[in-house]
């Protein structure tokens, strides 16, 4: 197969995926080695550079995904006023939250909030933008909630490392309780081997994998 063909090809399955598509995938789709799949990405972003086109392909969520450019924010934007489909504030503020505090209780996030926050929960584990990670030791034994890897997607961002600088509000927060170990921490821990939690310590909380279960 020509190789212009494999870039048509390649371009066909991303843009008809309209999610993110990882390496392995992608060769076996093309009929293509993994090497021989980077190669084919690496030129298909490349040709996506030129300003004539509208479109990028970027990395995001562990897979490659084909994305309007920035530059064109305001015309893409004008298409999303028209569609049904728009978080409120509220879910907004509460996915805020929950992205740059995760793993976190309902009743955490309304201590942050003011405010009850269970219809704003359910309506995002409808959406799939985040998922219950597990329980946390204390009295009850909360649910604690995560980000998705829908949510990586939607925002177009590639991890956790990716998300912007934290929100004051939660930064003044994450001051008055430095006991709690978040994801993001634990992220940056483990790239840097430093991280070695004792399982006696109760403010150490047993965290689920990151990684969503695969959308069905």
């Amino acid at each position: 197969m020509l190789q212009d063909e494999k870039l048509g090809r390649l371009e066909a399955v991303l843009f008809a995926a309209g999610e993110p598509v990882g390496i392995p995938q992608l060769a076996e789709l093309l009929g293509v080695n993994k090497p021989q799949a980077w190669e084919l990405v690496s030129l298909l972003q490349e040709e996506y550079r030129t300003e004539r086109r509208g479109l990028e392909l970027r990395e995001v969520a562990e897979g490659w995904q084909l994305c309007t450019k920035a530059c064109h924010h305001e015309a893409v934007l004008q298409l999303a006023d028209t569609m049904e489909l728009k978080l409120s504030n509220a879910s907004m503020e509460t996915l805020a939250i929950i992205a740059y505090r995760q793993p976190v209780t309902r009743a955490e996030m309304e201590a942050i909030r003011g405010v009850k926050v269970d219809g704003v929960v359910n309506t995002l584990l409808e959406w799939e933008l985040i998922a219950e990670a597990g329980r946390k030791e204390t009295a009850g034994r909360p649910i604690l909630y995560k980000t998705t890897k829908k949510f990586l997607e939607v925002f177009g961002l590639k991890s956790l490392k990716d998300l912007p600088a934290m929100p004051d509000v939660l930064a003044e927060d994450a001051e008055r309780h430095p006991r709690q170990l978040s994801l993001l921490d634990m992220e940056a821990a483990e790239e840097m081997e430093i991280l070695d939690p004792n399982p006696k310590d109760p403010e150490v909380r047993e965290i689920t994998d990151l990684d969503p279960k695969p959308d069905a």
